[in-house]
């Protein structure tokens, strides 16, 4: 199959949340597989300055209607792999940017024509290109109009520009609400604009259209499918999402085992396999000494690696202040977001430099050093959509502790619910609860060959994307 993806970031070119991750490693499982990929992202800044876009070429240049005026645009390619083309769309007003999204306080202003004019762009390139897709899969609210937006070119130039489309919710509350006038830029039929449409409380809504207007819609796990129809989870959209129940389908993401695999890992210090843990001791010693703690400390080391934002449960941690003050254990969590809860975490490392550490920043060896370093991992998030960090944690003999929700249930089993087959601790994202966990896994961690088992069990699962791309090629195919 020939096949489109369209995203905001991908893995290792831009980065802030496993839709990056999960984009790199689908496309790169495709083309395992003998499919033919072509993968769209912004040309941010940090992109071409970036170390991985050496081979990149001057392919394109575009003239993409945006209401009444034409906008000129650059399109950068380079085949990072077999079978995988990599177009950058490029314009300096929109992109050359220190931050995707936004400035660090508020969302950019003009993020509803930086994503209009990404989408038109990536099917006017479709239209040049003649890459004849069988599916165009769209990724996020940053793509929810692409595939009305391609069908309407299709209309215009009396092309086809692609078989199907495919649209994936990676977060439901993220949804690309702007004012009405936006509208107008994407040159649409007004007719789209409607309640039926495009328009969501008098304004209009990106996810919406990706929603009502592709083919197929997917999520990333089955779970979230589930919890996305409900006014808890729905985020406002569950009735959108009801009225495409015949074609919603939960697939579950994998980890891309190339990058996370403490077998090869080369940012560890030191190799590991369920087989041979020592290695692991090593990167435990190391996580240790990196923030001035003694390598050889007995009680359990506790991580976390996570965008600061309350959906990750940050508050339950900072309500358990008390646990880690009295407790034997270290607390590691690094991140970024919300300046609150920077401000927050800071004061809480600050009132114990002995036993918790927070690293306010992005950092993709360190957050392969707490996963590895770590003896469990905490993931009390109040919603989840699929989560990557607790099947990492897992690949890396870190007993995760999650919240019962979205993916999370799908991919950790709980060690008293089942402990024949558990990996990991579960319960509701509330104080009370958590604590109870964090009470656990210190029973867990006083019985060392209980522990080992669990670690044992949870490394030899497999959430590879090998496994994760055959319900891919199943929807692509069922959908042509």
């Amino acid at each position: 199959m020939r096949i489109v993806h369209a995203a905001s970031e991908m893995f290792p070119y831009i980065k802030t949340g496993g839709l990056a991750d999960a984009v790199a490693a689908l496309a790169g499982a495709l083309a395992d597989k003998g499919h033919q990929v072509a993968v769209f992202i912004p040309g941010y800044r940090s992109v071409l300055d970036g170390p991985h876009v050496a081979g990149a070429t001057l392919s394109h240049k575009l003239k993409v209607e945006m209401g009444d005026a034409f906008l000129a645009g650059d399109v950068y390619t380079l085949n990072p792999r077999a079978g995988v083309t990599l177009y950058l769309i490029c314009r300096e007003e929109f992109f050359d940017r220190k931050l995707p999204y936004w400035t660090g306080e508020r969302d950019y202003d003009d993020n509803d024509a930086r994503f209009i004019f990404f989408q038109k762009a990536v099917v006017e390139l479709l239209r040049l290109t003649d890459f004849k897709a069988d599916i165009v899969h769209c990724h996020d609210w940053q793509t929810g109009m692409l595939p009305v937006i391609l069908r309407e070119a299709e209309r215009r130039y009396e092309v086809t520009l692609a078989l199907k489309t495919v649209f994936t919710i990676h977060n439901i509350a993220y949804q690309g609400v702007f004012p009405r006038k936006a509208f107008a830029l994407s040159n649409l039929p007004e007719e789209l604009m409607t309640i039926d449409g495009l328009e969501y409380y008098d304004q209009m809504c990106m996810l919406k259209g990706g929603i009502l207007y592709a083919d197929r819609v997917t999520t990333v796990s089955p779970q979230y499918a589930k919890e996305i129809q409900t006014p808890e989870f729905g985020n406002g959209m569950d009735g959108v999402i009801r009225t495409r129940l015949e074609d919603l389908h939960g697939l579950l993401n994998g980890i891309d085992t190339a990058v996370w695999n403490p077998a090869i890992d080369a940012s560890l210090p030191a190799r590991y396999d369920a087989d041979d843990l020592i290695g692991k001791s090593v990167c435990r010693g190391n996580l240790l000494k990196e923030f001035g703690w003694d390598a050889k400390f007995t009680g359990p080391v506790f991580g976390m690696v996570c965008r600061f934002t309350p959906a990750k449960g940050l508050d339950l941690i900072l309500g358990a202040k008390e646990f880690f003050a009295q407790k034997n254990c270290r607390l590691v969590v690094l991140g970024a977001g919300e300046k609150k809860y920077e401000l927050s975490l800071r004061e809480f490392a600050a009132t114990m430099p002995n036993k918790v550490a927070v690293c306010v920043r992005q950092d993709e060896r360190m957050s392969h050093l707490v996963e590895a370093g770590a003896d469990f991992f905490l993931m009390p998030s109040l919603f989840e959509p699929c989560g990557l960090n607790q099947m990492y944690s897992q690949a890396y003999g870190t007993v995760p502790l999650v919240s019962n929700v979205g993916g999370l249930v799908d991919t950790v089993t709980d060690i008293d619910a089942n402990s024949a087959a558990g990996t990991g601790i579960v319960f509701a994202p509330e104080q009370e609860k958590f604590e109870a966990g964090l009470q656990r896994a210190l029973g867990l961690y006083a019985e060392p060959a209980k522990y080992a088992a669990v670690q044992r069990r949870a490394m030899q699962r497999d959430f590879s994307w090998t496994k994760a791309v055959a319900a891919y090629e199943q929807l692509y195919t069922e959908a042509l």
